[in-house]
C-alpha cells in the first residue's frame, strides 16, 4: 500500500501561484510514477502532469503547459506541482497519485493509489 498525502491548496486571483504538495509514505519503493489529476464540478477528472520516478521524464496537458512545473524529492518521497499565471479555468479539486502498475503518463487507469484532493480555486 502507499499512502499520499496532498498538502498546499488554496484561493489565488487569477494570475497568482500556489505550490502542491504531495508526501507519499509505505510501499514507495514500488512507486514507477506520480501525477497530478484535477476534476471540476461536473466534469470528469483530467491529467494535469505525471512524472516517471525514475528517471524524471514528464508529461503535461497542453493547457498547462509553460505554467505548471511538476518536480520530485527521491529522498523525500514527495512530488510537487508549481502553479504559475492560474486562470480561473484551472479552478478544481487537485488529485495526487501514484502509479506502481508500471505504467504512467496522463492514462487515469495507469494509477493505483490516490490522495485525498486538495481545492485549488482561482478567482477572476
Amino acid at each position: 500500500q502507499v499512502q499520499l498525502v496532498e498538502s498546499g491548496g488554496g484561493l489565488v486571483q487569477a494570475g497568482g501561484s500556489l505550490r502542491l504538495s504531495c508526501a507519499a509514505s509505505g510501499r514507495t519503493f514500488s512507486m514507477y510514477a506520480m501525477g497530478w489529476f484535477r476534476q471540476a464540478p461536473g466534469k470528469e477528472r483530467e491529467s494535469v502532469a505525471t512524472i516517471n520516478w525514475n528517471n524524471g521524464n514528464t508529461y503535461y496537458e497542453d493547457s498547462v503547459k509553460g505554467r505548471f512545473t511538476i518536480s520530485r524529492d527521491n529522498a523525500k518521497n514527495t512530488v510537487y506541482l508549481q502553479m504559475n499565471s492560474l486562470k480561473p479555468e484551472d479552478t478544481a479539486v487537485y488529485y495526487c497519485a501514484a502509479s506502481t502498475t508500471l505504467s504512467w503518463g496522463p492514462t487515469i487507469f495507469n494509477y493505483d493509489y490516490w490522495g485525498q484532493g486538495t481545492q485549488v480555486t482561482a478567482s477572476s
